[in-house]
């Protein structure tokens, strides 16, 4: 099984060895890690592998099996060493990195472990030790040295087998002294690499008994101090970093011991002063009451190694940490003046001892170097640092006299430099601030004039601009409107592109009432958050800072009544919030503005203020759409936000229901914000009566639509709110007992109307299923009619079916409501008989005959008959005798009417107006038929 697995290992070694492509080699690398670790795992280790013999293979062996093995082994040990020296090739020519290339000398040297012997050559034992010192040192570099000390022992293991192997065939003392200085070097650096490696996995013990036998190796070794005394200087830096400052104070102090063993082969005096230094640094750390003498010792020791501004900035900075006195640190600090120190080291000393409160010496300081460098130019450093810490210390007249020095040195050629200027400005400007905080404005100016000094006339540049428009804020703040203005038109000229220079026109319009200049400002200000500006180098707009302004302006207009500015403020604002809080709270406040705004004013000037309004509930609707991608902004929030909304939007429709489309789309409007709330019931009857009033809407607009396509488009989107409505409807029906709720009866008639004015081929099919309702009620049934005919719908088959439904309706009541009784019928004969018509079918006579029946009937049975219904109907009746009288049909003319001399009966007042003048005509008929009955043959026996 071992030999198949490295037979495999082999194959893939040379494939990797004839590969070119990096992310194949990348891919063959891994493999060839996670295979060689798996023969190691399975088989134990290289020592259970049954190792190529030295000498006669035993004969339980057939002679042709032992040597396929020993070809076999040395195919595996040469595919091992090309493997090998193929990765250093191609880590040179950064094929591998550094990890893939410890994984290939892993392999390597896994592999030449498993073909080793029981008795190896000596070139063989070298080879060993060479590749697994590389491969453990390899480990450790990539900071996996868990994996090293495998190979490290490996390698002393083959160190120990070298010196026995040379000792056996050594010829007496001499030869015995040359081997076992053959095989010290590479111990040594087993040892080191076995210190690195114990240090990086945190065991301190192993790494200082592996560094004493190397540090006793050195008496051997001279040349090997250097690298031993910087190794141990790494372990220092390394456990000073992991704050182990007892450690790295071990690490620094054996590092300059060993240093010192042998000066010819030392790291050199500056090294050992950078050691002693960090030694002196990890006793302040760790604990500078308990080794200061030690701190201060190391330091003093590093002074002496060498010369140099971070040993006495130290040693400063320890007297000031254990509290030495004045004098003590005043006699450390003049041992500066001494040596040539720059002016920056100098200056980073007086501003520590500044910092820790040692202001006579730190001031002292201050004066020495002044004088030491008066003649650098960057001697304004001195005073600029002066003036700080003369402010911090609240001697604001000293620093105010010395910044009046510096500016008559301006003005005097004794110029600050460049960025000592800035400097000075950044000091200036910070010193104002703290003032305008304070709200002691006048101070504020006084050190915004200080930076003004240093302006040319007629100077252009942005920061100058900025620092107008903040003496342009102080002078407000004062009421001192025309400084304010003076100063707004200086920044005005030097960025009039500004969205903060026009903020300072916006703020002065507010305060003189200008309403004009104020909304132009916000204007402009909108325009400018659109696209920041580019070319401020110092103030450059971020994007919040329109949003910003333009919040803080509407604040300002608020504060100061001015309701017009504060919402085109508020307008902008709301278009580049991107935090959903914050929109929602702009667009809150533009509603209630708003609407206050439109109670006041009269009719005619309402419809731009209501379109507005529309905008922000549809803005609100929009971001609330978005919001869910928005992880401050919770579920929770959304949903009280869009409670709010919803309300809103409904108490407008409701407020302004005498203009029907404003009053259709907030109720649109309520329904879709009302789609991001819980479907409770509240919500969803919310819901339904949104959709039904629109839905209404749509349909009395379409009535007095003249223009077919808009009526057409009216009639369709009225049936979508129809469609949307009753899929809410199913399911509000599932919370309770809506017995009583008109909500089917009103989606039926609206969707009645909408279907047959569209000329809908589905509205017999809906219709057919309201035939089939046995509570349909009479008023519901009428409607129907009155639509089925109303332009531009004519369904009369639907009409009259309706008309009879009803009326059988009305038959079936106990006490027939006649009025009610004699609308209907009213309508069901006319649209039976038209009037006008004579050529009509006997049918049709005979079915309005019995119209006229029932209603002679109902007429007969009470007293609550409308008398002009009866009228009506002996109107109709005699009209169409007459009408079949003029046509010759006597027989049908005497019936009705007849039947008209029947309704006339039962008139009241009105009877005698017409008796006279039908019976006269009755009697023409009746003998007019008795006459044609004359002309007729007698019938035949």
């Amino acid at each position: 099984m071992a030999e198949a697995r490295l037979a495999a290992v082999g194959g893939l070694v040379r494939e990797l060895l004839r590969e070119e492509a990096p992310a194949r080699i990348a891919a063959l690398t891994e493999e060839l890690f996670q295979a060689a670790g798996s023969i190691c795992k399975e088989d134990g280790s290289a020592a259970e592998v049954e190792p190529r013999p030295a000498g006669p293979v035993p004969p339980s062996s057939p002679p042709e099996e032992r040597g396929v093995q020993a070809a076999a082994l040395a195919q595996v040990e040469e595919d091992a060493v090309s493997l090998w020296n193929w990765a250093v090739t191609k880590h040179m020519g950064s094929v591998v990195n550094d990890e893939q290339r410890a994984k290939l000398r892993f392999v390597a040297c896994r592999l030449v472990c498993l073909c080793e012997g029981s008795d190896p050559p000596e070139g063989t034992i070298r080879r060993q030790i060479l590749m697994s010192m590389k491969t453990g040192k390899g480990w450790i570099d990539i900071g996996k040295a868990d994996l090293a000390d495998g190979f490290l022992e490996i390698a002393m293991n083959s160190i120990e087998k070298l010196y026995a192997k040379l000792l056996k065939g050594s010829n007496g003392e001499a030869d015995t002294h040359v081997h076992k200085a053959d095989v010290e070097k590479n111990l040594f650096k087993v040892l080191s690499y076995q210190a690195e490696s114990a240090v990086a996995q945190g065991d301190f013990q192993k790494a200082v008994m592996s560094v004493q036998r190397c540090k006793d190796m050195l008496i051997k070794l001279p040349k090997e101090t250097c690298y031993l005394s910087i190794l141990c200087y790494n372990f220092g830096v390394e456990t000073y970093e992991w704050k182990r400052y007892e450690q790295s104070s071990f690490w620094l102090s054996q590092s300059y011991d060993i240093g010192k063993m042998d000066v010819k082969y030392s790291v050199g005096k500056e090294m050992q002063a950078k050691m002693l230094r960090l030694l002196a640094t990890a006793y302040f750390e760790w604990d500078c009451n308990l080794y200061l003498d030690k701190a201060l010792k190391a330091i003093s020791l590093a002074n002496q190694e060498d010369l140099h501004p971070a040993g006495f900035y130290l040693k400063v900075k320890i007297l000031l940490k254990s509290g030495a006195s004045d004098e003590d640190i005043s006699s450390a600090v003049s041992e500066f003046l001494h040596h040539e120190m720059s002016l920056d080291f100098c200056l980073n000393t007086a501003k520590l001892l500044l910092e820790h409160g040692r202001e006579p010496v730190g001031f002292d300081f201050l004066k020495s170097i002044s004088e030491r460098f008066e003649s650098s130019p960057d001697h304004g450093k001195i005073t600029l640092l002066h003036i700080e810490f003369l402010l911090q210390n609240k001697r604001e007249l000293l620093a105010k006299q010395k910044v009046e020095e510096i500016i008559i040195g301006h003005y005097t050629g004794k110029q600050l430099l460049p960025e000592a200027l800035n400097r000075l400005h950044i000091i200036l400007w910070d010193r104002a601030a703290k003032h305008y905080e304070a709200k002691t404005y006048s101070e504020a100016l006084h050190w915004y004039n200080y930076s003004v000094s240093f302006y040319t006339p007629g100077q252009i540049d942005q920061n100058l601009a900025k620092l107008q428009r903040n003496m342009a804020s102080c002078y407000l703040h004062l009421r001192q409107i025309d400084k304010a203005k003076e100063a707004v038109r200086e920044a005005e000229r030097c960025d009039p592109n500004s969205i903060f220079t026009k903020f300072s026109v916006y703020k002065i319009a507010v305060m003189e009432k200008d309403t004009d200049k104020a909304v132009e400002a916000v204007i402009e200000m909108g325009k400018l958050a659109e696209k920041p500006s580019q070319h401020e180098d110092k103030l450059r707009v971020d994007e919040n800072t329109g949003t910003n302004l333009l919040s803080l302006a509407a604040q300002i207009a608020l504060e100061n009544e001015q309701q017009v500015v504060a919402i085109k403020a508020l307008e902008y604002l709301s278009e580049h919030l991107q935090d959903c809080r914050q929109l929602f709270a702009a667009l809150k406040c533009l509603v209630r503005l708003t609407l206050s705004k439109v109670m006041a004013e009269n009719e005619e000037k309402r419809d731009e203020d209501i379109n507005s309004m529309l905008t922000y509930l549809t803005l609100a609707h929009k971001r609330l759409a978005e919001s869910f991608t928005e992880e401050k902004f919770t579920g929770d929030m959304r949903i009280l936000e869009a409670h709010w909304f919803r309300k809103v939007a409904w108490n407008l429709a409701v407020q302004f229901r005498g203009c029907p489309e404003k009053m259709r789309d907030f109720f649109l409007l309520s329904f879709k914000l009302s789609q991001f709330c819980p479907s409770d019931k509240a919500v969803l009857i919310a819901q339904k009566t949104c959709l039904l009033m629109a839905a209404a809407v749509d349909l009395e607009m379409g009535r007095q639509q003249e223009t077919p396509s808009e009526q057409m488009e009216l009639l369709t989107q009225a049936l979508q709110h129809l469609q949307t409505c009753k899929e809410i409807w199913k399911v509000l029906k599932l919370t309770g007992d809506f017995a009583k709720d008109p909500t089917d009866t009103l989606l039926l008639l609206y969707e009645f109307e909408a279907r047959s004015k569209l000329n809908d081929p589905t509205l017999h099919d809906l219709m057919e299923s309201v035939w089939e309702q046995p509570q349909i009620e009479v008023k519901t049934l009428e409607i129907i009619a009155s639509l089925a005919m109303e332009s531009p719908a004519r369904y009369p088959v639907l009409c009259k079916k309706a008309l009879k439904s009803a009326l059988n309706l009305h038959r079936k009541q106990t006490v027939i409501d006649a009025v009610k009784f004699s609308k209907c019928l009213h309508s069901l004969i006319n649209l039976s008989l038209p009037t006008g018509l004579t050529d009509l079918d006997a049918c049709v006579l005979q079915e309005v005959w019995d119209y006229f029946e029932d209603a002679l009937n109902v007429v007969s049975s009470t007293d609550a008959y409308p008398e002009m219904e009866i009228l009506w109907l002996m109107t109709r009746a005699w009209n169409t005798g007459i009408f079949q009288y003029t046509v010759g049909k006597y027989k049908e003319a005497e019936q009705w009417c007849g039947l008209g001399m029947r309704f006339l009966n039962h008139l009241g007042s009105l009877k005698k107006s017409y008796e006279g003048h039908m019976i006269g005509l009755y009697s023409e008929v009746l003998d007019k038929l008795d006459r044609a009955k004359g002309f007729l043959p007698n019938e035949e026996e």
